[in-house]
């Protein structure tokens, strides 16, 4: 638990706090819209949450949504699921996506980066005529509002072209990344059928080139309702028989025509990483993520056209969405398609630096990876135009937030944030105008009123509960996909506490307003009573220099037991002697909890994980609860496999 009063690790200044577009936006909203004047941020997030229509109202007008048709009211139903956003109202979310196009023509909307490092811009101009023309193409191909749109593309331009094209069109766009292996993008692809498959030939990682064609070539088998194939030739190939080449539906100058949709129409389809069953299949629309996208990014992440936004994402997470959503705000976004770490395990810092970054996002596991390593962000690189450092995929531990302030700068404005694909924004984070405190997200979001519960529904402060949210945001789903009577919708968050969302993370609201991340509330550790995040113990845990990684599960016996188990990866050259089990042991005693000592520590080859990174506890767990390997997990969703067989072995030795 953190202290009650803490210093906090940084404050911005006066300045900062007057030029912020979250001042500039309260005290517009308190003239023309009675929010409260004085107070600061919290009395502007419970003025967002008490009066959520007239807070929604707000954000529609600060950042001069188009409507094509006006709405009847900003909320025609309140309940979840089915809140009903601006009844009424059409507009289009990529018509908003390129308006920068009328003002900053000759600027880039787009930094592209590979693995040499060296930027290439396209510029708003160009990204508004090669839209144009897709989506031109796109419409004589047949694509009509509400068909999908899918890409199996990695991070480069023609990516944010195909999505703006299918936005334009009023089509459902769809993305996999290309290291994902067919049948994985089959189980996603399959559920939507798509008419049109954007693919490359293969893509560059790690110095290497990576041949797709032969995955290529079964998704096209596999995905009967295709009407049309376009090649991107990434890797210098010529089109398979049958596909259409990017570079002719792309050459027109033509202006784009934008498809007037009502609000609630679809915009894309995220999935959930999948591990125990086919993938979720999350319907998000064009008007929810318009509005929900312009507050996060405009007002808490504080973005406009002098900005340049860089997160390092792939097509397949949700931050890919959220980073092309940057465009709303006229900034420049960064794409950046390669390893994380290639050449070396500053690569990120060096984009940051080449780029001009702003705001430059990454996961937690990569900033603990850079201090691990001793890399010196500042010391190597220059980072003057950098004023945000955000992080998401795990909560940021402690030394993430100390690491960041003393090798990045001591002026630097760290943003953990969480929220989810379930609704491809934040429930908590950045805000601008804000102290920040080590280990804990800033507060929760506007209009989102995020609150920690105990089983029985009570709200709790400063003690671990459910992170809920207890009224709509516009961007959580308006569906799954295949889930006719909306159960499967229902079951995945309003079971437990019935008309509020519950998201699955255990966390704790301060008293001061912040918010604490301690991991999912279904791989929680719960020890005689006490519980604890598995995100605690990777933290305390992954400090000793001769552990990689490592995976703790709480399993519940059938005799009323309870088993926790401490998987670790060891360093190269780490052996796990008794010493080393001592450390392990006296570091979860000392620094988290006795109750938490694990019962066992057994060193294993690897740790698995989903194909977008997340370690992968909830299947274990099954798998040594005895559940059949087919049963615990959707093979298609893990990065590798075969790590798998060493649990299920170890479930039948036990048992």
């Amino acid at each position: 638990m953190t202290p009650a009063n803490p210093s906090p690790l940084w404050r911005p200044d006066e300045e900062r706090i007057a030029q912020a577009q979250i001042t500039r936006f309260q005290s517009w909203a308190a003239e023309h819209h009675g929010a409260p004047a004085d107070g600061g941020y919290a009395a502007l997030h419970r003025w967002s949450v008490d009066e959520l229509d007239t807070f929604w109202k707000a954000v529609t007008e600060w950042f001069d949504v188009r409507f094509s048709t006006p709405y009847a009211r900003v909320l025609g139903d309140r309940s979840m699921p089915g809140a009903a956003w601006f009844p009424g109202a059409t507009l289009n979310y990529a018509e908003h996506a390129l308006r920068a196009a009328d003002t900053r023509a000759d600027e880039p909307a787009l930094l592209h980066v590979d693995e040499t490092h060296e930027p290439r811009p396209v510029t708003w101009s160009e990204l508004r005529r090669q839209v144009g023309s897709l989506a031109a193409e796109l419409r004589s191909l047949g694509v009509r509002p509400g068909d999908r749109v899918s890409g199996y593309l990695p991070n480069i331009p023609q990516a944010v072209v195909a999505l703006l094209a299918t936005a334009a069109v009023g089509g459902v766009w769809t993305s996999c990344a290309p290291d994902f292996g067919a049948r994985s993008v089959l189980d996603r692809f399959q559920q939507v059928e798509p008419v049109v498959l954007f693919t490359v030939d293969g893509y560059r990682y790690g110095g290497k080139e990576h041949d797709r064609r032969e995955t290529v070539a079964e998704l096209r088998r596999e995905l009967p309702t295709l009407r049309a194939v376009v090649h991107i030739p990434v890797l210098g190939t010529e089109a398979p028989e049958g596909a259409l080449e990017w570079s002719a539906l792309t050459s027109s100058d033509v202006a784009p025509e934008f498809e007037q949709v009502p609000f609630d129409h679809p915009l894309w389809v995220l999935y959930s990483s999948g591990t125990t069953g086919l993938p979720k299949a999350i319907v998000q629309s064009q008007g929810g993520i318009l509005v929900e996208h312009l507050k996060q990014l405009g007002l808490h992440c504080d973005l406009g056209p002098e900005n340049r936004f860089f997160w390092y994402t792939s097509t397949g997470w949700m931050m890919w969405n959220f980073l092309v959503s940057g465009l709303l705000t006229g900034t420049t976004i960064v794409l950046y398609d390669g390893s994380p770490g290639f050449p070396d395990t500053a690569a990120q810092w060096r984009i940051a630096e080449r780029t001009g970054a702003t705001l430059y996002g990454t996961s937690a596991a990569y900033v603990m990876a850079c201090r691990k390593a001793g890399v010196h962000p500042s010391r190597d690189f220059d980072l003057a135009r950098v004023r945000c450092v955000a992080t998401t995929g795990s909560p940021l531990p402690p030394d993430g937030f100390s690491w960041l302030h003393d090798e990045v700068r001591a002026d630097l404005w760290i943003a953990s944030v969480s929220g989810g694909t379930d609704v491809c924004s934040c429930f908590a984070g950045a805000v601008p105008t804000l102290p920040v405190y080590i280990g804990e997200l800033q507060a929760p979001g506007l209009g989102t009123d995020l609150q920690s519960w105990d089983p029985s529904g009570k709200p709790l402060v400063d003690e671990v509960g459910e992170l809920v949210v207890t009224n709509p945001m516009p961007s959580m789903p308006i569906r799954f996909w295949n889930d006719p009577d909306g159960s499967r919708y229902h079951g995945s968050y309003f079971d437990t506490y019935p008309g509020v969302w519950r998201h699955g993370d255990w966390i704790t609201v301060t008293s001061r307003g912040s918010v604490v991340i301690h991991g999912r509330s279904d791989s929680t550790l719960n020890r005689q009573g006490v519980r604890m995040g598995s995100a605690d113990i990777y933290e305390a845990v992954e400090r000793l220099p001769e552990i990689k990684e490592s995976l703790v599960i709480g399993v519940e016996q059938p005799n009323g037991g309870y088993w926790m188990p401490l998987f670790v990866h060891l360093a190269p050259g780490a052996t796990l002697d008794d010493a080393l089990l001592g450390r392990i042991k006296q570091t979860i005693r000392e620094q988290l909890s006795p109750r938490h000592v694990p019962d066992e520590i057994i060193e294993v080859p690897a740790i698995p994980h989903t194909l977008t990174g997340k370690r992968i506890e909830v299947p274990v767990k099954r798998l040594l609860q005895g559940t059949p390997l087919e049963k615990a997990v959707n093979p298609g969703s893990i990065d590798n496999l075969d790590l798998l067989g060493f649990y299920e072995d170890l479930a039948r030795k036990r048992a």
